[in-house]
């Protein structure tokens, strides 16, 4: 009688499915695709609240911080932008990082400004810092300790936060603010990822052609480009004979790696068996920044060894230096 009962309940299953299933599908018989309701929807006029309402009560729950250009589409219309592909061997990030340039220090959180703004308004009101005036269009926060500010980073999807008192980083301020967002990586890992890719269409970096030498031109002053080039260098070019980080020179504003190029390394059987060395050979090159402008800086590779270092080889390894910066 148990088994009967089982075999009669499982003959009404098919039945039960296709009632289910029917109710997801549309009336031509497709399941219903949400992208049309995005495509089809339209702005609603935005709510307006009674003039007798209580000011102190209402305030913006995440303000966005002003951009200073304004957006300006394409004219053969808009085009979702790709996700920025990985370097080989990139080390995994941390969601806040400490940054310092001789006397100057501050923190790059791997989130996009207007995702960090919020965090940083709640670091000062929870810390009782004394916020004395606070502006979300320039991302500057006033507190009776210290000026907490915030600006977009050099990689896409990043943010510089600084905390000092007269232009001069407060130590303590830095390190109560790195474990403060620490402490939110595992919440904030997944956002600052969609931030990244939402933001990938913003070139912070342009890799061009000046006669026959390549560079790479960077959108910031040259302390702040040296400082993350320092750091990503530290980590990425760590692979003994492909790629190794030799010298740092901050003063100078330039790095002396040790580096395998594409070309050498993809050189086939013919071409060493006729070749002077027959092993491959990773050689010196010299990263030199360059400061053209307040906010505008140029990353150059030189040679420094005799063996040979083609313009294909300067914009492989460019590139390969300027997706560490992105």
């Amino acid at each position: 009688m148990q088994g009967g009962r089982m075999n009669s309940a499982l003959k009404w299953l098919p039945l039960v499915a296709a009632v289910a299933l029917a109710g997801c599908a549309r009336d031509d018989g497709y399941y219903h695709d949400r992208n049309i309701d995005y495509a089809e929807a339209r702005t609603a006029p935005p709510l307006v609240l009674p003039e007798t309402r209580n000011p102190q009560r209402y305030e913006d729950a995440m303000p966005v911080p002003e951009v200073a250009d304004d957006f300006q589409a394409a004219d053969d219309g808009f085009e979702a932008p790709a996700p920025q592909p990985l370097a080989a061997g990139r080390v995994e990030r941390d969601y806040v990082e400490r940054r310092a340039v001789d006397e100057d220090a501050w923190l790059v959180v791997a989130a996009a400004p207007d995702s960090v703004w919020p965090q940083l308004e709640a670091f000062a009101r929870t810390r009782g810092l004394g916020v004395v005036a606070s502006d979300s269009s320039r991302g500057v926060i006033e507190t009776q300790r210290a000026r907490l500010s915030i600006s977009q980073g050099l990689r896409a999807g990043d943010s510089e936060v600084r905390c000092d008192q007269g232009g001069v980083p407060v130590g303590a301020c830095l390190d109560a603010l790195e474990e403060y967002f620490g402490a939110r990586s595992a919440s904030a890992s997944s956002a600052s990822s969609l931030q990244a890719q939402r933001l990938a269409g913003e070139e912070r970096l342009s890799l061009t052609q000046q006669g026959e030498e390549w560079v790479v031109e960077v959108p910031l002053d040259i302390d702040r480009t040296w400082a993350e080039l320092d750091h990503q260098l530290e980590r990425d070019f760590t692979v003994e004979d492909q790629r190794e980080l030799l010298e740092s020179d901050p003063q100078g504003h330039e790095f002396l790696i040790s580096y395998m190029t594409e070309s050498e390394r993809n050189r086939n059987p013919l071409q060493v068996v006729f070749s002077a060395d027959v092993r491959q050979m990773h050689q010196q090159i010299r990263l030199v920044l360059e400061s053209t402008g307040p906010e505008q800086t140029l990353l150059r590779a030189v040679n420094a060894s005799d063996r040979g270092f083609s313009p294909e080889d300067q914009r492989e390894l460019l590139e390969r230096v300027a997706s560490l910066l992105r």
